[in-house]
């Protein structure tokens, strides 16, 4: 899961750019030999969804095939050759000259094939993905369920309000390392008075026994320390005097150097802690107030495909309203978005793409439950090295079998699925303690969801629409029924809560005196009274608005031209009237 980079013993070559492309409802690709070249070819960009790039394609979730050709350079001969791709929604599968390499499930991850063996050298290489995103009630998020929600109903069919953006969506590229080369590196900070502790472990890609270093730099720090590697393994610790500490007002970086006799990676590292203190969250001892949004990867013609000046552009307005903090609904996003988050100090809640999880039959859930695992592993893998990174989220909104919004998560004794809902999702968040125990874990829960769910979680991250779903309108009623739920589950758990949603869809430019819903007046009020609410609690660490910005949903009555408008930027990110109340509680001096 190391992140390729380039340097004078890694090499790496992005494949981004115009690839040929070809729909395959029928799946005659494989058999017809379509990995190998493309007949009646047109071009689409990687990477980038393929449902906004062309109309007959938007609503198209089927099997496709993406070939383009490259040489692999000469100077890499003697190395092990990789292709890696960066997310492929939902199942991909990579072909090399005309060879099956390998598949991978569950979009918004990376993975890898070494394909050494078969690069021709001196000749263009052919490289072929198919991918295909159909909703089936046994993969993560889930779609096409037999039940449909009321209102909720929707064309694509899914479990989740967002739209299922298909295709290759972050780069393709090739790489390059030695033969015995760094797999894995690990690093854990903590913070002993005015020192920062940094133990590294690395691991080699084969269990050798071989020497190495490892250095550390930056802010007129030099440090090294000598590795020994034992069956491919070593650990070090060193010890920073008078560290910077990284934090949202001060994200300072240091450069981490693992060297070998024949591989050398760097990357960024950050020293900070992160834990939980009665109602607070604590970031290097001190309190801090998780106060942002939740997000979406969603853009015209883009659709979730890597968009950096659009990344740019978004971080910019989030320090605009002065949010300090997002988490990546509903799935991970780019490694390029974590990297920036480093760089420009925004704390991450990372989140798996386990939204709306079911709980109907057995084996549905085994299926999903080991998805989610699978999920887990791969997001700690990549991410676990990203100071940014605070929180493990290791679902959204699941869902018992009934709901009723306005209740308070008692089923009454009714068969809900509450039961079999706390031991997957317990099950869940004791995988990610497993994987990384220095962050705190977490489940999204949903409004009138069990509260039992809640149990074993770090931080109680609630998604509420009091004013909007229910007693939409009465704003005062809505005002009462949150403050007293936030004061129930205080009182209960007696944990640090963050409202992870709240929001009201919102027609830029609609007005109405007095406000009514849908208009910027009622979001504007709707977000005051919310903000009001928790900063008279201080139980409450963090506010994350829904959201950031207007974003394709499915098509359904409660969508208004598929867009849920609950952003506070619409979704070509021009401000509506609530994004300017944020900057007056967010960005007061």
């Amino acid at each position: 899961m190391l992140y390729p980079i380039q340097n004078e013993v890694r090499n790496r070559l992005d494949l981004s750019g115009i690839w040929d492309f070809k729909a395959d409802p029928e799946g005659r690709g494989e058999d017809e030999g379509w990995f190998d070249g493309l007949e009646g070819a047109r071009p689409i960009a990687v990477p980038g969804s393929w449902n906004e790039q062309y109309e007959d394609l938007f609503n198209y979730l089927g099997l496709a095939w993406y070939v383009r050709r490259a040489y692999v350079p000469a100077g890499w001969r003697g190395q092990r050759i990789f292709l890696r791709v960066g997310s492929a929604n939902y199942q991909g599968t990579v072909y090399v000259n005309g060879e099956r390499v390998g598949s991978h499930e569950g979009g918004h991850l990376p993975f890898a094939f070494e394909i050494s063996r078969l690069v021709r050298w001196d000749a263009e290489n052919t490289i072929a993905i198919s991918v295909e995103n159909e909703l089936k009630p046994t993969r993560v998020p889930s779609g096409n369920m037999k039940s449909a929600i009321g209102a909720f109903a929707s064309f694509p069919r899914t479990t989740f309000d967002f739209f299922p953006f298909a295709g290759l969506h972050r780069p393709v590229v090739l790489y390059s390392v030695p033969h015995v080369a760094i797999d894995d590196i690990t690093v854990v900070t903590t913070i002993d008075r005015s020192e920062g502790v940094v133990k590294v472990t690395a691991r080699l890609s084969e269990p050798a026994t071989a020497g190495g270093s490892l250095t550390l730099s930056g802010g007129g720090t030099a440090l090294r320390a000598e590795l020994a590697f034992e069956d491919g393994v070593a650990t070090a610790e060193l010890r920073v005097p008078n560290a910077r500490l990284w934090s949202d007002k001060d994200p300072y970086l240091y450069d981490l150097t693992v060297q070998t006799a024949d591989d050398r990676y760097t990357l960024e590292v950050g020293i900070r802690t992160i834990a939980v203190e009665g109602g607070k969250i604590l970031l290097n001892g001190k309190p801090v107030q998780l106060n942002g949004y939740g997000r979406h990867e969603d853009f015209i013609a883009s659709g979730k495909g890597l968009n950096l000046p659009l990344m740019v552009k978004d971080y910019g307005l989030m320090r605009w309203t002065g949010a300090n903090s997002y988490r990546t609904s509903h799935y991970p996003y780019s490694e390029e978005e974590m990297q920036l988050a480093d760089r420009e100090g925004f704390l991450i809640i990372d989140e798996i793409p386990a939204v709306s999880l079911q709980f109907d039959t057995e084996e549905n859930i085994a299926e999903r439950l080991r998805v989610s695992l699978q999920q887990i592993d791969e997001l700690v893998a990549r991410d676990k090295n990203h100071p940014s990174v605070v929180m493990w989220c290791v679902a959204n909104e699941p869902m018992p079998r009934t709901l009723d919004l306005a209740g308070a998560g008692d089923s009454g004794g009714e068969d809900t699925g509450e039961a079999e809902g706390k031991a997957m999702l317990e099950t869940l968040l004791a995988r990610a303690r497993e994987l990384d125990p220095t962050r705190l874990v977490t489940i999204v829960t949903l409004m009138g969801g069990p509260q039992s769910w809640m149990e074993q979680c770090d931080v109680i991250c609630m998604n509420r629409y009091w004013g909007w779903y229910v007693l939409g309108g009465e704003l005062d009623k809505a005002r009462a029924s949150l403050e007293g739920e936030l004061d129930q589950v205080w009182a209960k758990f007696g944990r640090p809560i963050i409202m992870t949603e709240f929001g009201a869809d919102t027609m830029a430019g609609m007005h109405g005196h007095p406000s009514v819903m849908w208009t910027e007046e009622y979001q504007a009020d709707f977000i005051r009274m919310h903000l009001e609410a928790a900063a008279a609690r201080e139980f409450v660490a963090g506010m994350q608005v829904w959201n950031f910005a207007d974003f394709a949903a499915v098509q359904s009555i409660m969508r208004v031209g598929g867009l849920n408008m609950k952003g506070v930027f619409t979704r070509t990110r021009q401000p509506k009237m609530a994004a300017h109340v944020l900057r007056e509680f967010w960005a007061r001096p």
